[in-house]
């Protein structure tokens, strides 16, 4: 049903493309591509060679000479040369202040041992004042070369890093987000002690006497909020300018953001008033339940200040990270078979967002990771369908990563979105066998091609900061499921180049009721447009990751020239 859908969406506005092409009017336009390879990811003109744009909208497609007489004084005009343009790339779940400020703090995605973060941190402590906090992000026990000399589970103990950082809180934050680690000090301000019960929905990681490690899982990070709150935020209009600024560079033209306040959305929103915020934002109110009952209906906002921002959907998670054994599942872990993972929300607490959702006309999102977090948020959607009646939903699940089977065809029959992270499956193969097994990797982890063959709509994405926000190697990793190894994983599951680009327009657009006005180029579209290095539906399969961001045009406005670095 999304599948029909979709493609008569499509039809109706490239036939208006076409028709414009024939006989554009002689207004100028604001911006003139030619000479270009663009695919339209529109079926009835998938290709054409230029392309015109005025007051933000797409107004001329087709050939050269057939936007040629929009060309005035002050057209701006830039010859593609034959490079490959396409829709603006749609980052369909990620974290948009979270791209921010990661540029902000230690960077530990790439460190290959505990010891190498130890050695960030000393440096960070001597250019740190006594009591200064110390952040960092991305660091994952499952990519480190060895394990550290002394660890539970693959989880290092504080000492190390409590000896060179006395005087500082350090707080560092594994990759997934679903995870944290914390030095003494911190431990020390935050009350943490071997007699701190976990909370609900989260544990900190003990050694056999039952003293904390200094690690936390999944809601046992909000511990350590004493030791966060001496530290002031930065400026978050800093922060979001940041993000832009990567956003761009990387080639996206919107972005799914997965879970910002209510606070936060109004900074945007001045933003946006003032002119400095660019991109499209799609944002996931992430709030408690009494709040999202309060402010809600005042919030919601569709197409704010020429369509930059949106407010109309709501997140919570139901579990946690694969990585982090929060994921909820429904057998134990082959690793940790003491643990199934971790609920995070209780139930009650998902239908009762569901029912806010429904009463507040918001689209549901929900972070499920294990095959049983799929299965509780499926029925749940499922219940609510079926009480609400007709209705055009679109309630998604995002990460959808690791699925029962019998759940698999659920995403289609009851018309729910699966936001997936084509990146996530190639990053996390190494060691997604060890943590589920042989039998369940195979019949359901990162099932891309089972979903898509089934009639699922697949929003793709990259749970930045999780992995970086770049859309290329998560297009690479969702065409060719390669590892950093030189293996492949699970490549049964990998999508055609196509399905790839579509995953990041067109059902971007769709998963954020947008189809209409963006996701693919059309006459009356939003011309947003993302120029790239190389054509990434025709060369070698192994030359995609070189591909570079020529330009990133928002509204018809240049907003990144690689040229102009």
């Amino acid at each position: 049903m999304n599948r029909r859908f979709l493609t008569s969406v499509s039809f109706a506005l490239v036939a208006g493309s076409a028709a414009c092409a024939e006989g554009p009017t002689s207004d100028a336009a604001d911006l003139v591509l030619l000479n270009g390879n663009i695919v339209t990811v529109d079926e009835s003109l998938p290709q054409a060679q230029a392309l015109a744009a005025r007051d933000g909208r797409i107004v001329a497609l087709g050939s050269d000479a057939d936007v040629e007489g929009l060309i005035g004084d002050d057209t701006e005009v830039i010859d593609l040369d034959g490079r490959f343009a396409m829709p603006g790339f749609i980052e369909g779940h990620a974290h948009y202040m979270g791209v921010g400020q990661a540029q902000l703090q230690l960077d530990l995605m790439d460190v290959e041992s505990w010891e190498e973060i130890v050695d960030m941190v000393a440096v960070a402590v001597g250019e740190a004042e006594p009591g200064e906090l110390i952040t960092g992000r991305g660091w994952h026990q499952e990519k480190w070369a060895q394990r550290p000399e002394r660890h539970y589970g693959g989880l290092p103990h504080h000492g190390s890093l409590s000896v060179i950082s006395p005087d500082n809180p350090v707080i560092l934050t594994h990759a997934s987000g679903h995870a944290t680690f914390a030095n003494a000090n911190a431990m020390a301000l935050s009350g943490i002690t071997s007699a701190t019960p976990d909370p609900d929905g989260g544990e900190i990681v003990r050694d056999p006497d039952g003293n904390p490690i200094g690690a936390f899982r999944e809601t046992a990070s909000g511990l350590l909020g004493p030791a966060r709150a001496g530290s002031p935020d930065p400026d978050p209009r800093r922060v979001a300018l940041l993000a832009q600024e990567e956003a761009f560079s990387k080639g996206i033209t919107s972005f799914h953001d997965a879970g910002a306040g209510f606070s936060t959305v109004d900074v945007w929103k001045q933003m946006v008033d003032e002119g400095s915020l660019k991109i499209r934002i799609y944002s996931m109110i992430r709030a408690d339940t009494a709040s999202l009952r309060e402010n809600l209906a005042g919030a919601r906002v569709v197409g704010y200040g020429d369509d930059r921002l949106t407010v109309r959907a709501i997140k919570v998670s139901i579990d946690g990270a694969l990585g982090s054994h929060g994921a909820w599942l429904l057998e134990p872990y082959d690793d940790l078979p003491s643990s199934s993972g971790l609920n995070t929300a209780p139930l009650d607490v998902v239908r009762r967002t569901a029912q806010l959702a429904m009463e507040n006309d918001y689209q549901y999102n929900v972070h499920a990771i294990g095959d049983r977090g799929n299965r509780e948020t499926l029925d749940i959607f499922e219940a609510a369908y079926r009480e609400a009646g007709e209705g055009d939903l679109r309630w998604r699940i995002e990460h959808a990563q690791h699925l029962h089977p019998d759940d698999i065809p659920r995403f289609a029959e009851l018309g729910v979105i699966a936001s997936m992270q084509g990146v996530h499956a190639t990053s996390d193969g190494p060691w997604v066998e060890p943590k589920l097994g042989e039998e369940r990797t195979r019949q359901g982890a990162y099932a891309w091609r089972k979903l898509v063959d089934s009639g699922a709509v697949i929003v793709n994405g990259t749970d930045a900061p999780v992995e970086d926000v770049d859309p290329i190697p998560s297009y690479y990793a969702t065409v060719s499921r390669m590892m950093a190894t030189g293996q492949k994983f699970t490549p049964e599951q990998a999508l055609d180049r196509m399905e790839a680009l579509r995953s990041y327009t067109i059902n971007g657009a769709y998963g954020a009721f947008e189809e209409d006005i963006k996701g693919s180029l059309a006459v009356g579209k939003l011309a947003d447009v993302t120029v790239l290095s190389q054509d990434i539906l025709t060369i070698d399969e192994s030359a995609i990751p070189d591909t570079e961001v020529v330009y990133t045009i928002v509204g018809g406005e240049v907003v990144y020239s690689a040229a102009g670095r």
